[in-house]
């Protein structure tokens, strides 16, 4: 039986992803700010017959990233999957940036991240057990655009990241991946997707005119959790219809 620890789970990509993985067979921690908001996660059918455990995390507090996870342990008796989904995304010029924004992004898209990613180095390692870390990061942080720079900043250090944990912990059986997603079909975007002239310039970044479902990045996430990716390590994955590319 595997287990699998993800967060921001109760929308978008999170929850997909979440979903794709009980179908896979894993028993899960799913995480939210609040609790409350993965109601409707948590009634969906396809998590029917696993252990599942909701737990809240606030990525800016080292002490919730602690907590939250040695629950998920506890609670499931070991993590074989950590998946770094949940994200703060910020759109405004450089020039406008506040350190008060600057702080929330980077601490809970980046360093909560690597708190939460050596708080299960640490688990495996102690167990003498592997695992795999899937970190959902972005084709920002791999191409430059205007008014996302902090945003991307973000995104590229979880690249980085990915990177060195893949090979600082290769001898301890913990792989460690990144996906980088474009613009992912998710109801978050919906809003800004209705706008016939912003949908149509974010497509047109993309050679096969289309935007990345969330299903797309759930599978790409199965595929690198499971023995079939056993050699991939340190790796970023861009589901991005070829826009990086170009």
């Amino acid at each position: 039986m595997s287990t699998a620890l993800v967060t921001g789970t109760s929308t978008g990509i999170g929850r997909v992803i979440a979903l794709a993985l009980a179908r896979a067979g894993y028993d899960l921690a799913l995480t939210e700010l609040d609790t409350a908001a993965l109601a409707d996660t948590l009634r969906h059918p396809d998590l029917a017959g696993r252990s599942v455990v909701p737990l809240a995390l606030d990525l800016r507090a080292p002490d919730s990233i602690a907590a939250a996870f040695d629950t998920a342990a506890k609670e499931l008796g070991a993590i074989d999957l950590l998946v770094n989904n949940a994200g703060r995304a910020l759109i405004k010029p450089a020039v406008d940036v506040t350190r008060a924004e600057w702080d929330d992004v980077i601490d809970t898209n980046l360093r909560g991240a690597f708190l939460l990613s050596q708080r299960f180095g640490r688990h495996c390692i102690a167990q003498k057990r592997g695992g795999a870390i899937v970190t959902i990061a972005s084709t920002h942080g791999l191409t430059g655009l205007a008014g996302r720079s902090v945003y991307g900043i973000a995104k590229a250090g979880l690249i980085q990241m990915t990177r060195m944990l893949a090979i600082e912990w290769a001898e301890h059986d913990i792989r460690a991946n990144a996906i980088a997603p474009a613009t992912v079909l998710t109801p978050s975007r919906a809003a800004l997707l209705s706008d016939p002239k912003a949908r149509d310039a974010m497509l047109a970044r993309l050679p096969t005119g289309r935007f990345v479902t969330p299903e797309e990045v759930a599978a790409a996430v199965v595929y690198l959790a499971s023995d079939a990716a056993a050699s991939v390590t340190g790796q970023v994955l861009a589901i991005d219809g070829g826009l990086t590319a170009q």
